[in-house]
């Protein structure tokens, strides 16, 4: 099994963004993160928050991780404040060629987009791999009554899912060959 942490960069409870992380992490057997619950504090670049266990669990996690999928609701133009306030107590020592999918959940039209750019940027900041394919996926994507994705939205993940994948299994072969 691949090790692929999971995000949930959003912040209401019971919200699409987390239906759609706890989606993927099920059906895929992916390991999971919600960042309201990962206790990381307002990053104020102070020595001691480096230390704190919340701060050193999560850098192990993302760490250890062979391929990681960031999925954000878009906010005012970005990802949610939150979820870059978590990305900033990350390294490229976590992130360095590690390979990312990104995805965003939108309230419908043109939404999404300008969030995916937003992550890709801050991605390529760490010099993480962003894979090409990405999504958005818009509130008429999701069965709400049983917590999945319509047809065709699930194959758009599945597919993201699979690239993601070969990804790994590619940087996986280069550290091998080492």
């Amino acid at each position: 099994m691949d090790r692929i942490l999971v995000v949930n960069g959003g912040m209401p409870k019971g919200g699409r963004t987390e239906l759609l992380t706890r989606y993927i992490a099920r059906k895929y057997n992916f390991h999971y993160i919600d960042i309201s619950e990962a206790n990381l504090p307002l990053l104020t670049g102070e020595e001691e928050q480096w230390r704190l266990q919340s701060v050193v669990n999560f850098k192990d996690k993302v760490r250890l991780s062979q391929g990681i999928i960031l999925i954000s609701p878009e906010y005012h133009g970005g990802m949610t404040g939150a979820l870059k306030n978590t990305l900033d107590f990350l390294t490229s020592d976590e992130l360095e060629y590690k390979p990312v999918a990104l995805v965003a959940t939108a309230g419908g039209g043109k939404g999404g987009i300008n969030c995916l750019n937003n992550m890709r940027t801050v991605m390529r900041g760490f010099y993480a791999n962003v894979i090409p394919k990405q999504i958005v996926l818009d509130p008429e994507c999701f069965n709400y009554d049983d917590g999945t994705l319509w047809e065709e939205s699930a194959k758009l993940v599945g597919d993201m899912v699979q690239e993601l994948q070969m990804f790994v299994k590619m940087t996986s072969n280069i550290e091998t060959k080492a």
